[in-house]
């Protein structure tokens, strides 16, 4: 059964929370206007998920209600050890096409399929962003880092055909298609195009896998020559690793097969500062699911969810993604110039930053530097 949110009406009504701060510069634009009914409340499927997952998504609904963002959410407890997603479940966000969500753990052998990728499935989410970018005031190895890992998410090695031929022998196939192939390469091209990016490279396998890669590789050159004004470069993948972790800066958008883009979008986030302040999300042609950005430690671990120390800034920044998606975009602004503002002061970080805050302790940080 869903639960909603606080009526949202009390929270419109409200004061707001916190002044903005002295001195603050104001940051809106004369360049937007709003079209009838854009303010218009929009319900959210929300699913906590495991592990840290009902923290954070705990603090971006403090965020959001600090803030009176027009967003109501409708909330579903999954765990990733159940045998599939439940209908409900499929049904809201079928319904509301928006979805916010925490880590869902995978068992790792066993019969238990993945529900994020039923999810992906289901819902034809073909796409994956990951934004990989160094915060003012976060140290990290590598400077100037803004990569954009645009991943194919329905097919590859996750198409989760696998079937043992012989004891002892086991059979996993790879699938490509045409079609896929091309709608990702269009979408990454498309999303340079419209994010004035410069360059886009297409990673692959095509000198050993070169039927299946080399079908992906053909289609991203074919929708490069339609964006004559972007750059466009193909590597492979096991030097795309090595580059990444040594000239990072010299990417920009990565569009890749499907196993690649998890384990590129990974790296790339432990280089620009971790997977902790990486947001992201999926999105189909009629649905879009956010969450935290990289994969590695969306769920954490007990001692963490015990300490309540799980770190919401990439879950934070995703919720960003997702108010623009929405046509929220000054809340998304408020949003991210408060994380970003958190970030650079220093003062409040968990663990993975190199600080001793709780999740609480951040949340109230950022709801503080709301404009």
């Amino acid at each position: 059964m869903a639960r909603r949110s606080a009526p949202l009406l009390r929270r419109l009504l409200s004061p707001p929370s916190s002044a903005p701060l002295a001195g603050a510069v104001s940051r809106r634009t004369v360049t937007y206007m709003p079209r009838p009914g854009d303010g218009a409340p929009r319900t959210v499927t929300l699913i906590p998920g495991d592990g840290i997952g009902p923290l954070v998504t705990g603090a971006v609904q403090q965020v959001m209600e600090a803030m009176h963002a027009p967003v109501v959410f409708e909330t579903y407890e999954v765990r990733g050890d159940m045998p599939s997603v439940p209908a409900e479940v499929i049904d809201s966000i079928h319904r509301n096409k928006v979805c916010l969500k925490g880590g869902l753990a995978t068992p790792l052998g066993g019969g238990i399929s993945s529900l994020n990728l039923q999810l992906r499935k289901e819902l034809d989410l073909y796409a994956s962003l990951v934004n990989c970018f160094n915060l003012p005031g976060l140290p990290t190895r590598h400077d100037n880092v803004d990569i954009a890992v645009i991943r194919e998410n329905t097919e590859g090695e996750y198409s989760g055909l696998e079937h043992e031929v012989v004891p002892g022998v086991v059979e996993s196939l790879k699938v490509m298609t045409k079609f896929c192939s091309e709608r990702i390469a269009k979408y990454a091209f498309e999303y340079a195009y419209l994010n004035n990016r410069k360059k886009v490279s297409a990673v692959h396998k095509a000198n050993i896998m070169k039927l299946a890669d080399g079908l992906f590789l053909e289609s991203c050159r074919e929708v490069a020559t339609k964006y004559p004004g972007i750059e466009y470069s193909e590597i492979i993948v096991d030097n795309c690793c090595m580059q990444l972790v040594s000239k990072p800066e010299q990417f920009d958008v990565m569009v890749t097969p499907n196993l690649y883009g998890n384990l590129v979008s990974n790296v790339a986030a432990g280089i620009a500062g971790g997977t902790g302040v990486m947001p992201g999300g999926n999105v189909g042609q009629y649905h879009a699911v956010f969450e935290q950005g990289a994969s590695a430690g969306n769920v954490g671990n007990d001692k963490i969810v015990q300490q309540k120390k799980a770190n919401p800034v990439a879950l934070f920044l995703s919720s960003a993604m997702m108010l623009r998606h929405l046509q929220f975009p000054s809340f998304a602004d408020r949003l991210e110039s408060a994380v970003k503002r958190v970030i650079a002061e220093g003062k409040y970080r968990t663990k993975d930053l190199g600080g001793t805050s709780t999740t609480q302790e951040v949340t109230d940080a950022v709801i503080s530097k709301l404009g």
